[in-house]
């Protein structure tokens, strides 16, 4: 759901989210209640999607250095068939682990309402780049201060693209 067409509370939950101490907070809470509300509702729902509106995807990687699988929840924006991804690890100075897993091994899986899918990864570069950071900042403008407070790297945005012939894993 778009940041315009979300009610009072789930605004307040996206602006709050974008201030530091919040963020410091649900840096080191949320993805633990989320992968709990996930394993519960069986990947249909996660607490903060539910919460704030936001579309909330979980992402599964193989981890670049352990080439172990590991799960994180993730704001995924639609964009046509594909999802987008940013990792602005709330603003902190370097990426989130599961933006190195996929520069590592960019074939995943995302979880959408219960449903799996694998796809494969590509950072945006350039215009389309600058399209996917509008699009996101549709949905989560609080990605912006995550922006100013990460002024020591760009943030990247990734595109999830569904792997042709295996469209749903489940």
């Amino acid at each position: 759901m778009k940041y315009r067409d979300a009610n009072p509370i789930q605004r307040f939950l996206r602006w709050s989210a974008a201030t530091a101490p919040a963020s410091w907070l649900y840096l080191r809470v949320v993805h633990h209640i989320d992968r709990l509300s996930y394993r519960l509702t069986r990947g249909r729902y996660t607490l903060s999607g539910w919460l704030t509106g936001l579309p909330v995807i979980i992402l599964t990687t193989t981890g670049a250095k352990t080439g172990q699988q590991r799960t994180s929840p993730v704001v995924g924006v639609p964009d046509g068939d594909n999802l987008v991804v940013v990792a602005s690890n709330w603003g902190q100075r370097h990426a989130p682990g599961w933006y190195y897993n996929l520069r590592a091994h960019p074939t995943a899986t995302v979880t959408v309402g219960g449903v799996s899918r694998r796809v494969r990864a590509r950072e945006a570069i350039g215009d389309e780049r600058d399209r996917l950071w509008q699009r996101d900042l549709e949905f989560y403008p609080g990605r912006a201060a995550y922006e100013r407070r990460a002024a020591n790297r760009r943030i990247p945005v990734v595109m999830l693209t569904p792997v042709s012939g295996q469209d749903h894993l489940s």
